[in-house]
């Protein structure tokens, strides 16, 4: 497997994939971009062990899903950063207008998903899945986030919330859990961010 793993961590079609995700991340939501950035960086300062799969990008995580045609049913990434964005890409070869569209269910969305497009979203709060492709065709997927765990780490000083709990007390921490929250959706784009770009 960790030959696999190296030969698609040093793919450069992938990397590629990975350089645009970035930029379009830091381009739509460059207030939400520089708190992963943020966030990554203190973590690999605080523990020089850690080594980013990808070093032009700002997630920790990333997922390949390669069986012959991939799709999923209605679910959530409850683990990942509730206000943060995943990148998932589309690849394979297929017919976008009879297969592979991807479903917001919480936003009564059905969105044509092309070979190539990448999309981001709060998966940890809207509900999505994707519809399979037609026999003979094939869809794969390529997914970068960072866990909600890995912030609520390096936001508490680099421990668990459990133990900045006991030493802030509990009270004390859910104000900090709210101003989390708080500050988290402040890093969201405003349709107002992106209506500049139409002039």
């Amino acid at each position: 497997n960790l030959m696999v793993i190296r030969l698609l961590l040093d793919n450069p079609y992938i990397k590629r994939i990975v350089g645009f995700a970035n930029q379009a991340f830091d381009l739509f939501a460059p207030r939400l971009y520089a708190y992963y950035a943020k966030t990554m960086d203190d973590l690999c300062n605080w523990n020089p062990k850690l080594e980013r799969h990808y070093p032009r990008s700002v997630f920790a995580c990333c997922a390949w899903n390669l069986a012959k045609s991939v799709w999923t049913f209605i679910h959530t990434d409850h683990l990942n950063l509730a206000f943060g964005w995943c990148a998932v890409t589309a690849l394979g070869k297929f017919d976008p207008r009879k297969g592979g569209h991807l479903i917001i269910w919480d936003l009564k969305l059905v969105i044509e998903f092309p070979p190539g497009s990448t999309i981001f979203l709060c998966s940890a709060i809207l509900r999505h899945s994707n519809i399979p492709v037609r026999p003979g065709e094939s869809r794969f997927s390529f997914t970068q986030w960072t866990a909600g765990g890995l912030f609520r780490w390096t936001d508490f000083g680099f421990r668990s919330a459990g133990s900045f709990e006991k030493e802030v007390g509990k009270q004390a921490a859910e104000e900090a859990n709210t101003a989390r929250w708080r500050e988290g959706v402040s890093l969201l784009p405003r349709l107002s961010d992106l209506c500049c770009w139409a002039i």
